[in-house]
């Protein structure tokens, strides 16, 4: 199959992520800023964003029931809600309503992110290809748009409720592309009858995975611009290149990744993927200027690239089939406990112990990987 097709065939799914991307990468940009406008320390704004996770989580266990009742509209209308929710924390410098706003947007985070990859899996198996990295490329990329077009808004002045309203209408652009004629995503409903519903260890070692992978991934982009420009003195356009390396990085490698993963056994891949990772992350926290803490991420980006893509693919590739999209949506449950929970807990170890020790704690976890990858490989499917 031509690259045109491949694209045209994932082209609701990679609508989704690019605009998942345009958003956090955005955000985590912006992040100076609405500390600032908070008035807080690293510490403060960890515990503020706690809250994100409790949205989101309870987002993610009623999105395969949301999914069903959406019907076809169910990426256009998740995405749409998630476009909005990100307006929210721009315009609230009140202690009390930020963390309200970093609710809603988790809430929209969190059901766009279980019925996007659901959706990737499901194209996956009827069109019997590989599209995981190519679409969690697409996020890196649009992670990588919305934090160079933030710096430069930063750079000119521009307020936090200025920077996400713009960055969040762009991202509703990208929404349109998810419509499709039937975007239904099969395998979300939950059967009937004893034990029907049990899916089993894979998607709970398959999210385990995909945790360590989100959590030390999303917790160095929403952290590397405080570093850049708080440890290391570097400017806010300097600080939002921190992010947007990373994610640049990702998205390269993911496009390689997506070749590469029909040739590399998965087991190596993630194994290969988590040491690259960390050695990255060890050489961000060993930085001395902007420019080795730049080298840092971009190896740390090169590693991380494949380890939730692949692990995704895994879970789908583990999974009884009738249950795969059911599965997939598990394992997105339990690997954005990563997602949400990292940077907070990233920005309370920033606190308490300093920003280096931060991408230290990440190079540790990700030593798990490996582990796990080969207990994934012998976990019956259900």
């Amino acid at each position: 199959m031509s690259r045109l097709s491949t694209l045209s065939a994932a082209r609701p799914a990679l609508a989704a992520f690019a605009a998942m991307g345009v958003l956090w990468g955005s955000f985590a940009a912006d992040l100076p800023d609405i500390k600032t406008m908070l008035g807080i320390d690293e510490s403060r704004l960890g515990l503020l964003m706690f809250m994100t996770p409790i949205a989101a989580i309870s987002a993610m266990l009623v999105a395969p029931a949301a999914g069903v009742a959406f019907g076809r509209w169910a990426l256009p209308i998740s995405t749409a809600l998630m476009c909005v929710a990100f307006v929210l924390p721009g315009q609230t410098a009140n202690l009390w309503l930020f963390p309200l706003a970093m609710m809603a947007a988790g809430a929209g985070t969190g059901l766009t992110d279980v019925l996007m990859n659901a959706r990737v899996a499901a194209l996956e198996n009827t069109r019997r290809m590989p599209l995981m990295n190519l679409c969690h490329a697409a996020y890196s990329f649009g992670y990588a748009a919305g934090a160079i077009t933030t710096g430069a808004l930063r750079s000119a002045g521009w307020p936090p409720s200025a920077v996400l309203l713009v960055m969040a209408l762009a991202a509703a652009v990208l929404t349109l592309a998810t419509i499709e004629s039937d975007g239904r995503i099969e395998g979300l409903q939950r059967p009937k009858g004893p034990g029907a519903a049990h899916l089993g260890w894979v998607p709970v070692i398959g999210g385990a995975m995909v945790l360590i992978a989100f959590l030390t991934e999303n917790a160095a982009e929403n952290w590397s611009a405080l570093h850049i420009e708080k440890t290391l003195g570097g400017s806010p356009a300097s600080g939002a290149m921190g992010p947007a390396i990373m994610a640049i990085t990702m998205g390269v490698a993911r496009l390689f990744g997506q070749g590469l993963a029909q040739r590399v056994a998965a087991v190596w891949l993630l194994a290969g993927g988590a040491a690259t990772s960390a050695m990255g992350a060890l050489t961000a926290a060993m930085a001395v200027n902007p420019a080795m803490a730049y080298a840092g991420f971009i190896v740390m980006g090169i590693g991380s690239s494949v380890i939730a893509p692949t692990a995704f693919s895994l879970v789908g590739a583990r999974a009884n089939p009738q249950a795969r999209a059911r599965a997939v949506a598990r394992a997105t449950l339990y690997g954005y406990f990563g997602y949400f929970v990292g940077p907070p807990l990233v920005g309370f170890i920033a606190g308490s112990f300093g920003l280096r020790f931060a991408f230290v704690f990440a190079a540790v976890m990700l030593a798990g990987i490996p582990v796990l990858a080969r207990i994934l490989l012998r976990a019956r499917p259900v």
